[in-house]
């Protein structure tokens, strides 16, 4: 018996005010999306953006708004301690039994460089990620957590606490860092390619220990009703994403994101986002997901025509996903 498959909605706070964002929420559960999943920024990619709300007060907005599960992909240990992601985490998973989880990563200088500290490599983000999440789920736990480095905490206590802690997961975009989340994340939150590249993902998240646990993931494509319209939408918005996770986690300011939008051509934006007008491409492609294992997918348009992909994957893709 194959597992349930959910498909969600992706609210992008770098592309849109928290408003409209609770306004899309609500259009894309009528129209039959099953989950939400929020990104967490700071900044956003690129000035062609333009905004970037707090997510989690639009959280708690979400989940009073509409009645979809919702979770969000945070990097505890630098702008937010992991005891102040643990409390709101808390708070919500409380307030919304059953309907909150929290992923976890390694962040982006993007983000979590307004501290000031020195961005870390990669080896010393994941001993700090860790440190995080151990420290979550003690507070979670009731515990009375004090810690030192890699993040010093002093006897921090949850005093108010959910019935069930929220699942955590762990963000990953490479094979080797899902490996290393295999053995100790309750699940995996990675990022769909057209070349496959996920599927390598999830195949080292369960080698690593992640057999059986859940495999969550953030689809991102474009769609418009002409294939023109959809490549012109994803080269506006999302030109600057392409690039590997080793150049886009160290860059720290919009500028510098823009400063690559420069060199990327159409070739190599179209190589890394879906880009279709055909929802039956989008089905197919959605089902080869499913049939990696991954059971919670998150749609995200990266153009800037929100509506008409609501409606039209509501009529043309999730009933033949769910048919």
């Amino acid at each position: 018996m194959k597992p349930k498959v959910t498909i969600g909605y992706h609210a992008s706070h770098e592309q849109f005010s928290p408003g409209m964002l609770l306004g899309l929420a609500r259009k894309a559960e009528d129209a039959g999306f099953g989950a939400l999943l929020s990104s967490d920024h700071f900044n956003p990619w690129t000035s062609a953006q333009g905004e970037s709300g707090f997510s989690w007060a639009w959280l708690g907005a979400a989940l009073q708004a509409t009645s979809l599960p919702a979770g969000v992909v945070c990097t505890p240990g630098y702008r937010y301690h992991p005891a102040i992601v643990a409390q709101a985490a808390a708070t919500l998973a409380g307030m919304f039994p059953g309907r909150f989880w929290v992923a976890v990563g390694t962040g982006q200088a993007l983000n979590e460089g307004i501290c000031g500290e020195a961005w870390p490599p990669k080896s010393e983000r994941n001993d700090r990620l860790f440190a995080s999440a151990t420290i979550m789920r003690s507070l979670w736990a009731g515990e009375t957590v004090t810690t030192a480095a890699p993040v010093r905490t002093v006897e921090a206590r949850l005093h108010t606490r959910p019935t069930q802690p929220p699942l955590l997961l762990g963000a990953a975009l490479t094979p080797a860092t899902a490996e290393w989340l295999g053995g100790w994340a309750d699940g995996l939150i990675t990022v769909a390619t057209p070349k496959g590249d996920h599927a390598k993902v999830a195949g080292a998240f369960r080698h690593g220990g992640g057999e059986g646990k859940p495999m969550y993931l953030k689809v991102d494509l474009s769609y418009a009703r002409t294939d023109e319209e959809a490549r012109s939408g994803a080269w506006d918005q999302w030109r600057a994403n392409v690039y590997p996770a080793a150049v886009l986690e160290n860059l720290r300011t919009p500028g510098e994101f823009e400063a690559l939008e420069d060199l990327a051509g159409p070739r190599m934006v179209f190589e890394k986002i879906r880009i279709s007008a055909d929802p039956k491409d989008h089905v197919r492609w959605l089902r080869t997901d499913i049939d990696l294992g991954f059971t919670h997918l998150y749609l995200h348009n990266v153009n800037r025509n929100q509506e008409t992909f609501i409606e039209d994957f509501g009529n043309e893709v999730l009933p033949e996903i769910f048919g």
